[in-house]
C-alpha cells in the first residue's frame, strides 16, 4: 500500500497533526462541525493557497465573503480556543466584552461613529488565510447598522456610513484607496453575532500607524503562538 493512499484516509481531526498526537476519536470541539469545516480541516496546510491582495479585493468587491477561509490548522486552533472560551466565559460575547473591547455594556452614547468610545479597533484574533502582508483588523461598535431583512446584508445607507468612517480613519492619502478595503459579514456568515463589528484589511501598512489605531493590540492567535 503506498503512502499517499494511507494519507487520504487520515481522519479530518488528525490532519496537520504530528502522528504522535493522532487520536482514534474526534475531539469534542470538532465533533459537531459542519460539512464545509469538516472538509476544510481535512486539507493539509501545504495544499492550501493563501489569498493574494488582488484576490481579497475581488472577493470583497463581488460580495463573495463566504470564500474567506482560514488555514486548516488555524481553523483547528480557532475551534479549540473558541470551545475553551465558552467553557471559561459562558459565551463568546462575554469574552469579547471582558477581555477584548473591555466594555461594561454595549449601549451607545450617540449615533453611529459619533463618539470614539462607542468604537474599538483591534486585530482580528484569528485572521483568514491571506498574504501575510495584509493586516486584518476588526472594528467593534456599540451601535448597530441597518441590514436587508432577507440576506442580512447592509443597506446602502449603512454602507455609506461605514465607508465614510473607513476613509477618514484608514485612508491617510489618496494612494491608500487601493490599499484599504472593508466588509461586514452577512448575518449568516458571522462567527460572533452578539457584538456588532465589521472588518478592515490594509495591505502592507506602516506598523506604527497600525499600533496607534489599535492602541498596541496584538492578535490572540499570535500571542498564543508566541507564549506556547
Amino acid at each position: 500500500m503506498d503512502v499517499s493512499s494511507m494519507e487520504e484516509r487520515v481522519p479530518y481531526w488528525n490532519t496537520n497533526l504530528p502522528r504522535s498526537e493522532w487520536t482514534s476519536e474526534c475531539p469534542a470541539y470538532l465533533a459537531n462541525v459542519g460539512d464545509s469545516d469538516r472538509n476544510h480541516l481535512g486539507v493539509r496546510d501545504e495544499e492550501y493557497d493563501l489569498l493574494s491582495w488582488e484576490r481579497v479585493k475581488e472577493l470583497v468587491r463581488d460580495n463573495q465573503l463566504q470564500l474567506f477561509t482560514r488555514v486548516p490548522s488555524e481553523l483547528r486552533r480557532y475551534k479549540k480556543y473558541m470551545d475553551q472560551i465558552k467553557q471559561d466565559y459562558g459565551s463568546t460575547m462575554n469574552f469579547i466584552l471582558k477581555e477584548r473591547v473591555k466594555w461594561k455594556d454595549t449601549t451607545p452614547r450617540g449615533e453611529p461613529f459619533e463618539y470614539p468610545d462607542d468604537i474599538s479597533i483591534l486585530h482580528n484574533d484569528w485572521p483568514y488565510g491571506i498574504d501575510p502582508r495584509i493586516v486584518h483588523l476588526v472594528v467593534w461598535t456599540k451601535f448597530s447598522f441597518d441590514t436587508d431583512p432577507e440576506r442580512g446584508d447592509l443597506t446602502p445607507e449603512s454602507r455609506k456610513q461605514i465607508d465614510e468612517f473607513v476613509t477618514k480613519t484608514f485612508k491617510r492619502t489618496s494612494d491608500d484607496d487601493s490599499q484599504v478595503i472593508w466588509f461586514k459579514n452577512w448575518t449568516s456568515l458571522m462567527s460572533v453575532h452578539s457584538v456588532v463589528h465589521f472588518h478592515v484589511m490594509l495591505f502592507d501598512p506602516d506598523s506604527a500607524f497600525v499600533d496607534r489605531i489599535t492602541n498596541g493590540d496584538e492578535a490572540l492567535s499570535k500571542r498564543i503562538s508566541r507564549d506556547s
